[in-house]
């Protein structure tokens, strides 16, 4: 069955500026900016003064659902242009201690001596996030940034590149696992 008509809106707080062109949405705030191209969703979007407005006319289930997606995504962008986000990894080992090292100021990291392996890692960073060891906690990192999928996406780049291969996982659990995941409060 097809709606109609489906709309919703979302809320943009008074520091934040959004600036909608083409279904390319433009997010400013504090913290800096954030852009993200929805030119393949067919979906209407509109920004009034303090708010934007989303419509998508005669949609399926499927395509009705994009608006409330693209309704997160935006709030996603807001909540990083004016907090920032933050992921907390742990290392994990059981005999051969991980060895870390955060290169180019925060941009690459470097894993040394996975499961004793002579090989290093190499991970970089997705564009506008950044990497430190944690000091007030061992064997941690701390990755910052304002877009939450480039956070995210570096977590899991930084984790997938710990993978035991050719042991059973169940027991082998060595590696560096997302811990938790914040909103920062500045």
């Amino acid at each position: 069955m097809r709606d109609i008509q489906k709309t919703d809106q979302l809320i943009i707080p008074d520091n934040v500026k959004v600036t909608v062109k083409a279904r390319v949405i433009t997010v400013e705030g504090p913290r800096g900016t954030l852009s993200k191209n929805l030119r393949h969703l067919n979906i209407e979007i509109k920004a009034a003064k303090d708010k934007l407005n989303f419509a998508v006319y005669h949609g399926t289930r499927k395509h009705v659902a994009c608006i409330r997606t693209v309704r997160s995504l935006i709030n996603n962008m807001i909540t990083g242009v004016t907090k920032g986000f933050q992921y907390k990894m742990r290392y994990v080992y059981a005999h051969f201690p991980i060895n870390v090292i955060v290169n180019d100021g925060g941009k690459a990291l470097e894993i040394r001596n996975f499961l004793g392996q002579k090989v290093a890692f190499h991970v970089n960073m997705r564009e506008g996030v950044t990497c430190e060891a944690s000091k007030a906690q061992k064997d941690e990192l701390v990755l910052t940034g304002n877009d939450l999928e480039a956070v995210s996406q570096s977590a899991a780049d930084i984790q997938q590149s710990c993978l035991v291969k050719n042991k059973d996982i169940r027991k082998f659990l060595d590696g560096i696992y997302v811990s938790e995941r914040n909103v920062l409060e500045d």
